[in-house]
């Protein structure tokens, strides 16, 4: 074994990754790809943390990956993933190479939190749910559980639960007779009661209330978050500031997505679907100085996992000419995300084991609305995480030795 093969597994041992939402297309895409990964059928094609700017950073290796996670769905992830055959995104014979993977994993996921369901209070909800993440660590010698949100957007809770005491939030969740949090609340709620490092992949309120963002604090937790940015958001995250630094000024930039499948279904409904606008547009108006923005997103079935986004950009040039571009981009979104929640356990694995607390603001490269950081830029965003990632490594335990022997 090499000395950076020694540092690594002195850091890490095997890291747990907690899914929320585990038996959903993403969550299934990542597990499937993982499996892959590590019996050596696939590249890591679309992960981050194997590009070459990575290559002097300790992560955990994909095969001191474990995974499990919660869900509300009866449907087993092998069952998803055939659904995810038949249209057209996995490949038939890479679902049988890996299915004895997703059954194993499928074994490991729990009930998850269905208020519809509950007659539990909040509190003993949450309880449980930790309890099932201590659970999975214990079980499988892991060395910390990084626990992802990557169940469908929820609709936004209104009025958003302002709660600044923790005293005060903690006594009315052991009310059984009030569901005072969102599911997504809850779910970060065990992850913080559980230590374990949490990120938000979706635009939900997770840890968006100020007496859960004090818990988090008070446990010494990683946090990341918020709605991952997986294609038109990271695309327009790029050409936004090569207009700025061409002096050249947005006037509009009007979008549309389409969505198939449960994304399209869930973002069906007005409530859901307006969190996911807001988290899609904030980044965009800081970038373009408040330009007129419109967003709408279509559900549109029979496009299945397919996401089609389209944006229409007028800008202002020299003299007052006007310069038009038009873009379209179709894709299978859990294709794109998948890859990104591999990376995020990763990194989330890097900071809690160099001593990271709260919000992990170079994690901000992932999403649309990041936690603790208003940088959109894409470029800026590589920038900074490239060099936290750097001097997050050279702050592991043992790391200063290994340097000195190489």
């Amino acid at each position: 074994m090499t000395a950076s093969a020694e540092q690594t597994q002195r850091a890490y041992g095997k890291t747990g990754i907690w899914l929320v939402g585990a038996r959903g297309s993403v969550a299934t895409t990542a597990t499937a790809g993982l499996a892959a990964i590590s019996a050596g059928l696939a590249t890591a094609t679309g992960c981050v943390t194997e590009e070459e700017q990575f290559g002097g950073v300790e992560l955990p290796d994909f095969t001191d990956l474990v995974v499990g996670g919660h869900d509300i769905s009866d449907v087993c992830m092998a069952k998803r993933a055939e659904a995810l055959v038949g249209a057209g995104m996995l490949p038939p014979h890479l679902l049988e190479s890996v299915r004895h993977q997703l059954v194993e994993t499928d074994q490991r996921v729990r009930p998850g939190y269905n208020p519809a369901q509950q007659t539990e209070s909040q509190a003993q909800v949450a309880r449980r749910l930790a309890t099932d993440i201590t659970d999975f660590k214990h079980t499988y010698g892991l060395e910390r559980v990084i626990v992802l949100d990557v169940a469908s957007t929820e609709a936004p809770v209104e009025p958003v639960p302002e709660f600044t005491d923790e005293e005060l939030l903690l006594a009315a969740l052991e009310d059984p007779a009030r569901a005072v949090l969102p599911p997504s609340s809850v779910s970060a709620y065990a992850a913080v009661l559980a230590g374990s490092p949490y990120v938000c992949f979706t635009p939900s309120t997770a840890l968006n209330i100020p007496a859960l963002r004090e818990l988090a604090a008070r446990h010494r937790v990683p946090t990341a978050g918020q709605d991952g940015k997986t294609g038109q958001t990271w695309l327009r995250s790029v050409l936004a500031p090569a207009f700025a630094a061409r002096g050249l000024r947005v006037l509009s930039w009007a979008g549309t997505n389409l969505l198939g499948g449960g994304d399209g279904a869930t973002l069906a409904d007005p409530r859901a679907v307006a969190g996911k606008l807001q988290s899609k547009n904030r980044g965009l108006q800081e970038l373009t100085g408040g330009a007129v923005t419109p967003l709408h997103i279509d559900n549109v079935q029979d496009l299945g996992e397919t996401k089609v986004a389209w944006d229409h950009i007028n800008v202002e040039g020299f003299l007052g000419s006007r310069l038009t571009l038009q873009t379209t981009w179709s894709a299978y979104d859990s294709m794109l995300a998948a890859p990104m929640v591999l990376d995020l356990a990763r990194l989330m694995a890097l900071a809690h084991a160099s001593g990271e607390e709260g919000h992990v603001s170079a994690l901000g490269f992932f999403f649309k609305d990041p936690w603790g950081s208003d940088e959109h830029s894409f470029a800026g965003q590589t920038r900074d995480l490239v060099e936290w990632a750097t001097n997050a490594s050279a702050a592991l335990p043992g790391a200063a030795e290994s340097l000195d022997r190489q």
